[in-house]
């Protein structure tokens, strides 16, 4: 894929949305998708490119915008929307509900010409699950265009495409394997340190129970490939970076540079920064970064509490999947056995989030309130 016509393509695309930023759909398409669709290798006046392709659905025929053919048969679904709309998590359950009708699609788009939010489905669950696996806009293109290569005509021909949704697939279930077995992980490893070098002066059952906890935040790293990939490679690869602890999956739009260290990554953000894959920052562009963790912590599960009403969501005392005896979110700053919550900060709805947990220990937690509401999460800056 040619650096130049990436850029022109950039360029012609702004100078389109700057001079019509209120265009409906169908011009959206024209000036906007096809030209996307066109730069990854796909010929529109060819059979391998079908408009309005019929999906049949429980109640009735609908159709999608695009479908990107292999043969005979659908491989990529692209659901369109106008520039001026914001993509939500309703367009990407309908584009979910398409990709399920058809067992050859294994790739969704859903895009307003600006933003782009790429779907796959996950065959190591227990049936199939389309999970999100790539968010980016115009402006992360210019930045690092490699991973466009993932949505190419070549690699969804070649297989590259599938090796990469095999490789995101097989992560996931080591990841589900990992936390489903995290008790009996803990206890081998325990088990397996006193046999060789006896008792040591710590508490070797939580300090295993965390190494098992950050080999899930590994897990999470080595799955994510957005804007982790070096300007050198020729295809989206799964890598593990080290910007101290962690960043999610592919969600929102992530101004990173490649700084010459082949295992370090600079995001651009400076202080505790938190991004959730609705493209929602915290703290956001108008506050000041914040200096401790806990602060963004809570900042965090308060958008999640007035966005989404997270707490009407989950039982309170809530306990994460990873905790035995003390909770997470409560009605009072204490634990339900009447310990103090130590680190207790009162959330926007008077619940209390207990928050004196390690780096790793507020990254899981968070990770695992945002599976309730079926969200990302990624950690940036000096995390």
């Amino acid at each position: 894929m040619d650096e130049h016509d990436i850029d022109a393509y950039i360029n012609q695309s702004y100078q389109i949305i700057e001079s019509n930023p209120q265009m409906d759909e169908e011009n959206t398409k024209v000036k906007l998708i096809q030209p996307f669709l066109e730069l990854l290798g796909w010929d529109l006046y060819s059979s391998e490119v079908v408009l309005e392709y019929t999906v049949p659905m429980a109640s009735g025929n609908t159709r999608v915008d695009y479908a990107l053919m292999l043969g005979d048969s659908p491989v990529v679904f692209v659901e369109a929307k106008p520039i001026h709309a914001t993509l939500t998590d309703t367009e990407l359950r309908q584009l979910r509900s398409y990709m399920r009708q058809e067992l050859a699609v294994d790739w969704g788009i859903l895009t307003n010409g600006e933003s782009f939010e790429v779907l796959t489905k996950d065959r190591h669950q227990n049936g199939v699950k389309e999970m999100s696996v790539l968010t980016f806009n115009l402006d992360d293109l210019r930045i690092d265009p490699s991973f466009l290569s993932l949505l190419s005509k070549e690699s969804i021909h070649s297989g590259k495409s599938d090796e990469v949704a095999e490789q995101i697939g097989r992560t996931n279930q080591a990841i589900q394997d990992v936390k489903t077995n995290e008790d009996q992980l803990t206890e081998s490893i325990v088990a397996s340190i006193e046999s060789t070098v006896g008792d040591l002066p710590i508490d070797l059952t939580q300090q295993s129970r965390e190494f098992v906890q950050n080999l899930v935040t590994l897990l999470h790293d080595q799955r994510r490939f957005v804007s982790h990939t070096t300007p050198s490679s020729e295809s989206p690869i799964l890598v593990s970076q080290s910007y101290d602890e962690d960043s999610t999956d592919s969600v929102g739009n992530l101004p990173a540079s490649y700084d010459g260290d082949s295992h370090t990554i600079n995001t651009g953000f400076e202080g505790y920064v938190i991004r959730f894959s609705d493209g929602a920052v915290v703290p956001d562009s108008e506050s000041e970064p914040h200096t401790k963790q806990n602060m963004n912590m809570t900042a965090a599960v308060d958008y999640l509490i007035t966005k989404y009403a997270l707490t009407e969501q989950i039982e309170i005392p809530y306990f994460p999947s990873n905790a035995r005896k003390n909770c997470l979110i409560n009605t009072e700053p204490l634990h339900p056995n009447g310990d103090e919550m130590r680190g207790a900060y009162e959330l926007v709805d008077g619940h209390y989030l207990h928050t004196a947990l390690s780096t790793s220990g507020k990254q899981n937690n968070l990770r695992d309130l945002v599976d309730n509401i079926d969200m990302e999460i990624e950690f940036l800056g000096d995390w």
